[in-house]
């Protein structure tokens, strides 16, 4: 399942905004209020070019098990227990929220009400509303262990068992779902019309023959977007999905993909948007969304039915418990109460996929991270003198550390500014000499004067647009985006009002990182074309970044 609180990263790149882009390189780009092009804005902006001495230092990419924040800051629970004999239950975040994504949490809160005795003692639950792949991190890490844990899939489980955790599967089924591809009514009827019927199969031919324009969610965090991956995998090859036939069938059918989003909530608004003709979703979460209602549901791949497995090597009271929870959540009332809130549904629809191992599942991430398009991007740093001191020592941190999640194949500058802006990187493929000039260059940073932020971002794009015009390392695929990492405050330069068409018209998405920063301004620039906004004022920031790097870079 996706991650449904709002801290998650995305990428977000829609068919349209490619063709709008191809005329910026002509310079005929202009703002939506028609006052200024882009070269017009440049010519207010004194723009340098400074060298930095690289840095060939080793630094050690960082462990998982260093970046995860403390568990309960993150996520604390749900519902906490309630007397000394407990166990605690990592569940995925559609069943473990509130209204109807609280299934769980009202089961959980029941149970503990319900003084439920064993071996002469009171019991009770601690549930963790926590995202799938969050889970899996801080299980493999062993950072935190749980009694137990439910995902949306059994996919999470056969890969926690892969990396050496013991898990056992102990149920099956505690509330039943289904993965989906939502399509418009005419798109769908459209390719019934072509192909006869809608299945895996038909969405991955009409995605490579260029006739759908379809989103789905980033496989390493989404447990629909992983059984997505996996099932696409296995169209091209049901005899070996990590065969080269596989692979090379992946990578043409992810070229024609406009949108891969890191959240369910992003892709929602991809959608709202009217580019899409269709995305994934569980069918829980349809059945709660009127707004997209008007897209039909066709099940895929594996079931979602939010499996039980016990964590470790569980003491026989533990396990007692675990097994009595289980029991508790099979009762009608509870069923029913899930029927209520989405659950229960389509259970005529029985997977054909092909059982898989954790070792598979895990290459198939490798595959999709190699498969992904080629991104050019550009860092633009905040060196106001509002940033100096901590703010940007983590600045400085999180890019030397965020470095080791972005993909040597893609391309890479950097800017910074203050009063005014600095080219301390020019767009490059990130290989080993790149990543040497973007670690001296960032360690050369220094913090004064004061913050042209709008500046910095207009100079970012121009260098995005001159990079693809001057053809260099081309490819058609190339995505282009903009990290924003600054305190969020503007005092000098352009002014947001006067690029936001702009950068609307090109639709770069522009992610934003804060450091000791106004966090609403910051969001102001993520949403114009539905980026994601970070604060890096907490504990996992490395870990956020991490995540949002490993999955759009």
């Amino acid at each position: 399942m996706p991650n449904e609180s709002n801290k998650k990263v995305i990428l977000g790149i829609i068919g349209a905004a490619v063709a709008v882009f191809i005329l910026a390189y002509t310079g005929i780009i202009i703002t939506g209020s028609g006052e200024k092009s882009l070269p017009d804005i440049i010519k207010d902006i004194n723009v340098k070019t400074v060298p930095h001495p690289m840095n060939w230092d080793t630094v050690q990419p960082p462990k998982l098990i260093d970046t995860l924040p403390e568990i309960d800051k993150e996520y604390p629970p749900q519902v906490d227990s309630s007397t000394p004999s407990y166990i605690e239950i990592f569940s995925s975040t559609e069943k473990a929220g509130i209204g109807t994504d609280g299934w769980l949490t009202e089961v959980a809160r029941d149970f503990n009400n319900a003084a439920i005795m064993i071996d002469g003692k009171q019991v009770s639950v601690r549930l963790r509303g926590i995202p799938s792949g969050d889970g899996a991190d801080y299980i493999t890490s062993g950072k935190y262990l749980p009694a137990a844990y439910t995902p949306s899939n059994e996919l999470w489980g056969e890969m926690i068992r892969s990396r050496g955790v013991k898990a056992q599967l102990v149920q099956k089924r505690l509330a039943g779902n289904v993965a989906g591809i939502l399509l418009t009514k005419s798109k769908k009827e459209e390719l019934v019309n072509k192909y006869g019927a809608i299945n895996i199969k038909t969405i991955i031919d009409a995605v490579a023959n260029k006739e759908l324009k379809m989103g789905y969610t980033n496989p390493l965090a989404s447990s629909t977007g992983l059984n997505f991956l996996i099932s696409a995998l296995e169209t091209f090859d049901s005899s070996d999905l990590l065969s080269d036939r596989a692979k090379a069938g992946f990578e043409s059918f992810q070229s024609n993909i406009p949108v891969v989003a890191y959240t369910t909530l992003i892709m929602r608004e991809a959608a709202k948007s009217g580019d899409l003709d269709g995305f994934i979703l569980e069918y829980q979460t349809y059945v709660n969304a009127p707004d997209i209602r008007s897209y039909e549901f066709i099940p895929f791949g594996f079931r979602h039915d939010s499996p039980m497995y016990a964590i470790g090597a569980l003491s026989a009271e533990k396990r007692k418990i675990l097994d009595k929870f289980v029991e508790f959540t099979e009762q009608e009332k509870y069923q029913t109460l899930a029927t209520r809130y989405g659950f229960n549904g389509l259970n005529e629809y029985q997977s054909e996929a092909k059982a898989v191992s954790g070792d598979e599942i895990i290459q198939a991430q490798k595959i999709w991270k190699e498969a992904k398009n080629t991104i050019c991007t550009v860092f633009v740093a905040d060196v106001s003198g509002s940033m100096d001191g901590e703010p940007l020592n983590k600045l400085r941190r999180s890019l030397i550390e965020g470095q080791y999640y972005i993909g040597k194949d893609n391309l890479v500058g950097l800017i910074s500014y203050s009063n005014d802006v600095n080219i301390d990187l020019p767009i490059a493929k990130f290989d080993a000499n790149q990543r040497a000039k973007f670690a001296g260059a960032v360690k050369d940073l220094k913090a004064g004067g004061n913050t042209a932020t709008f500046d910095g971002i207009v100079v970012a794009m121009q260098m995005l647009i001159d990079q693809k015009a001057a053809g260099d390392d081309a490819d058609p695929n190339l995505r282009p985006m903009i990290f924003v990492l600054s305190d969020g405050n503007s005092n000098r330069g352009h002014s947001l009002d006067e690029i936001k068409g702009t950068v609307q018209d090109l639709g770069i998405p522009i992610d934003t990182i804060g450091y000791n920063a106004n966090i609403p301004e910051l969001q102001k620039i993520s949403s114009i074309n539905e980026a994601v906004c970070i604060n890096a004022d907490t504990e996992n920031v490395t870990y956020k970044l991490g995540q949002l790097f490993n999955a759009e870079m």
